[in-house]
């Protein structure tokens, strides 16, 4: 079973249309068959993200995220992490390696390439929605 950290990013593509982070939250995440690491820090990031007012434009948006953050808590594993990154250029972001490099992730899954810039930290390789999809999901 992989251990994935999912970008914001992703968890909003997700609610928004049925591509490749759909299928990672949905198909994997809740039935399972990975496991997706969290932290306080990124579970307060998605509520805050997903109750923007931007997204009040989608449907029923603020409660099928909130619903869909309610079951990523049932289903995750919390971490506390103890370290501190600064290398990524939107501070924020940091978070979600932290949380990889602490968690021992294998994959942090994002759909920013503009501020993750590289494909791997530490052990933690940093991949699409589709790259993770096509290349290292085995069904």
């Amino acid at each position: 079973m992989h251990k994935i950290v999912l970008d914001t990013n992703v968890l909003i593509s997700a609610i928004i249309s049925s591509g490749y982070p759909y299928r990672i939250l949905h198909n994997l995440v809740a039935t399972e068959r990975i496991k997706i690491c969290l932290s306080e820090q990124v579970l307060t990031e998605y509520t805050e993200v997903a109750t923007r007012a931007k997204f009040a434009q989608y449907k029923d948006f603020k409660q099928n995220s909130l619903f869909i953050i309610t079951n990523i808590k049932r289903v995750g594993k919390l971490y506390t992490p103890n370290i501190q990154l600064d290398i990524i250029s939107d501070k924020a972001d940091n978070r979600f390696l932290e949380l990889a490099v602490f968690s021992k992730a294998d994959f942090l899954i994002t759909g920013n390439t503009n501020h993750f810039t590289f494909s791997e930290y530490e052990s933690v390789k940093i991949i699409s929605p589709k790259d993770y999809i096509e290349n290292y999901w085995k069904v």
